[in-house]
């Protein structure tokens, strides 16, 4: 799958890169992002689910600061098998940033983790993170305002994880599996480190951890970092961050402008090739992709690769940041205050640019005291970002060993 494009496409595919998705474009794609950007009206239940002949459900949860998020529940698997357990392990699936939900279930349904999960006995539960499609409301504020998108991945740590995990918790009554993909890594890891949801939590598998970012040394991506300061807001004129959007666009393609830089060849230079992608999948990709995002929230992420260090989001000003936390500089995430007996399943791959395997093991190193027993790292040579959600090989190689080191959990 050979790899030229428009100007547009590959601005889009770059910022899929720097922030979560990754995925190999190919030219019977071209630009059909642009042309399809009306989500089904039915829900992911309906358009992703039930058509397979899985029962599911769609359900709303609020969060403390007023975002209603969509969340879809498949109870059981589509045979009578899946009810081998009697009492179902919950399983909350995380995204990562500038896509949504339903990114996990493009490949059949003997491919993709969600259904994988249920047909294997999990009570599966799909979040979608504040200002997708589906979770584009709030009790007060409207998309339209600046107000509604003024939130980084902190309110993700904050609020969104919380108020899902409460969710389910309280559904349930069981402690709760977690996966998360990317940005859902990181907002996890985040979580983890204060100490927040471990007590509702019974293990996390980690799919392209992300938790620092040193290693994306690309030239179009330290440029783009670069160009992601304080100011941004501003130099944009939106809190949204649209990449369907024109001032988006324009933004990515003075980048584009750099000497040196070639967006018609980004891909393989900046994701690492993935290996395992079916061309009918990335164009159903494509169809439901990208999603809005906070202009703040791309900001905080590009902090994370300039500086090497995981904070709260910067606000640059000394005064901002002390009536923000007050202090001058933000708190960071110490990941050494993950408690050491937490059950933990990490999976990287050797081409992921944006997960590099030197940022993973630098992670790894924040957990060298976690306990031996509970600590389970695969690393898959060949495999590379979108893999991970998208790989046709992913339930031989990925979700069957998260289906163990779950089952395990269960045991212990």
């Amino acid at each position: 799958m050979a790899l030229q494009g428009s100007m547009s496409f590959a601005a889009f595919t770059f910022f899929l890169l720097l922030t979560t998705l990754p995925h190999e474009p190919h030219a019977s794609s071209r630009g059909s992002f642009a042309r399809n950007i009306n989500p089904p009206l039915s829900g992911l239940c309906s358009s992703s689910v039930i058509v397979h002949g899985y029962q599911c459900q769609e359900h709303q949860v609020i969060t403390k600061d007023g975002y209603i998020l969509s969340v879809q529940r498949i109870p059981e698997g589509r045979g009578k098998g899946s009810g081998r357990r009697t009492s179902k392990q919950p399983v909350i699936i995380q995204h990562g940033v500038l896509v949504d939900g339903i990114t996990w279930l493009l490949n059949s349904p003997e491919q993709n983790l969600p259904l994988i999960l249920a047909d294997n006995g999990f009570d599966v539960w799909i979040a979608n993170s504040r200002g997708t499609r589906f979770s584009r409301r709030h009790i007060s504020l409207d998309p339209s305002s600046p107000a509604f998108w003024n939130w980084s991945w902190d309110e993700l740590v904050s609020y969104d994880l919380p108020a899902v995990f409460n969710y389910v918790f309280s559904q349930t009554e069981q402690k709760i599996n977690y996966i998360g993909h990317s940005l859902g890594t990181l907002i996890a890891l985040a979580s983890f480190s204060e100490g927040t949801l471990v007590n509702q939590l019974k293990s996390a598998a980690l799919l392209s951890p992300i938790a620092y970012l040193s290693h994306m040394n690309t030239t179009l991506g330290v440029i783009a970092a670069k160009s992601f300061v304080g100011e941004v807001t501003t130099l944009f004129g939106l809190a949204e961050f649209n990449p369907k959007g024109l001032p988006v666009d324009a933004f990515l393609k003075s980048l584009c402008a750099y000497p040196g830089i070639d967006c018609y060849d980004l891909m393989t230079a900046l994701t690492g090739k993935n290996c395992c992608l079916n061309s009918s999948t990335v164009d159903l990709f494509l169809m439901n992709e990208p999603q809005s995002t906070s202009t703040k929230n791309m900001v905080h992420l590009a902090q994370t690769v300039r500086r090497g260090v995981l904070t709260k989001f910067n606000y640059v000003r000394p005064d901002y940041n002390i009536m923000h936390y007050g202090e001058v500089f933000p708190p960071i995430y110490n990941l050494s205050n993950i408690p050491h007996d937490l059950p933990l399943f990490i999976s990287y791959g050797g081409r992921d640019a944006l997960s590099d395997a030197r940022d993973v093991e630098n992670l790894l190193d924040k957990l060298k005291f976690h306990d031996e027993d509970k600590l389970s790292v695969q690393f898959i040579e060949e495999y590379a970002h979108a893999d991970y959600v998208m790989g046709f090989n992913a339930k031989d190689l990925v979700y069957n060993a998260v289906v163990s080191f779950f089952d395990h959990q269960v045991n212990t």
